[in-house]
């Protein structure tokens, strides 16, 4: 196993910036990011280390654990870091909100609705020697980004229209033994699997179904005035925390694949309710944390909604 992998990233090409490895809860350097895009995305000015502390520290993080994340982000190159005197400054640095922007872009599309089917799957198939386990690793984890699933060991499906893309990964990796292909099911043939099945549909389902349950209850108070803002800020950042896994579980398989009664739409509905009307009271809370330390650059601090992100990538 590779170092970046041990230490939570995803293994990286040489010069690449990666995010902290996307996995269920919230550990301090991806907690980290995610509030850096949600409430500074954009900006260039230095936070101080002790604010960044000190909003690590609403999620129950530890000020030890805290100037550990923000040490080894910088080491990574994801966050810049600035002195005046004795304190310590941080922002994320361009290549990393390059990075961040593409995915938070991805996770508040998703579920829209917007990606069509052209009726053909993508396949990929490739060959890792058993001793190259990270590399085997590396290209799942990407194929997986890119929307694929394994039908087969080393044979991977796509829905989308996303075989250059492929294509580029497998080989910007060093993999030689690989094929990127177009295929439809033939009518009335037969098949041990179909392309649908490297999917559970079951899990996916229940995923969603769980997401909707534990959440419209949040809904309700949301709408009714009852959150305070620190409760607001833990829960929008858990809302965010959960919903950017679905990405990685359903490339949006095309409806004309689904059950009429797929469940995608309702969750995301419920998301997108919850991340745009929990945003106000997140970022004041932010910002009257940041304010303890810089009264300047907590008025600074902005939240975006799922329709900004989305008009910025309309225009972008």
């Amino acid at each position: 196993m590779t170092k970046d992998a041990v230490d939570g990233l995803e293994p990286a090409l040489e010069g690449e910036v990666r995010l902290p490895r996307m996995q269920q809860g919230q550990r301090p350097q991806h907690l980290l990011v995610t509030l850096l895009g949600d409430y500074w995305f954009g900006r260039s000015e230095h936070l101080p280390s002790a604010a960044l502390v000190a909003l690590l520290g609403e999620f129950g993080i530890t000020q030890v654990a805290a100037r550990a994340a923000l040490s080894r982000l910088a080491r990574r190159g994801l966050l810049d870091t600035s002195k005046e005197g004795r304190r310590t400054y941080y922002a994320l640095t361009a290549r990393a909100s390059a990075v961040l922007g593409d995915g938070v872009q991805r996770i508040m599309s998703f579920g829209t609705g917007t990606r069509k089917w052209d009726g053909v799957w993508r396949v990929a198939v490739f060959s890792v020697s058993e001793d190259r386990r990270d590399l085997r690793h590396a290209a799942r984890s990407r194929l997986r980004w890119l929307g694929f699933a394994p039908l087969y060991d080393g044979v991977w499906v796509s829905p989308h229209d996303v075989a250059a893309e492929a294509a580029s990964t497998l080989a910007d990796l060093g993999i030689a033994n690989y094929s990127v292909l177009a295929a439809s099911v033939p009518p009335g043939i037969p098949q041990g699997l179909n392309p649908l099945a490297a999917w559970d549909l079951e899990e996916l389902r229940a995923g969603y179904d769980r997401f909707v349950a534990e959440r419209e209850g949040l809904l309700e108070r949301a709408l009714s005035g009852t959150i305070t803002v620190a409760e607001a800020l833990v829960c929008r950042t858990e809302i965010m925390d959960t919903w950017r896994h679905f990405p990685n579980l359903d490339p949006e398989l095309p409806t004309e694949l689904l059950p009429a009664d797929w469940p995608l739409k309702r969750a995301h509905d419920l998301f997108a309710q919850l991340y745009d009307h929990l945003g106000p009271l997140a970022e004041i809370r932010v910002r009257q944390i940041v304010s303890r330390f810089s009264a300047d650059l907590g008025g600074l601090v902005r939240h975006h909604t799922t329709r900004s992100v989305l008009a910025r990538s309309d225009h972008g």
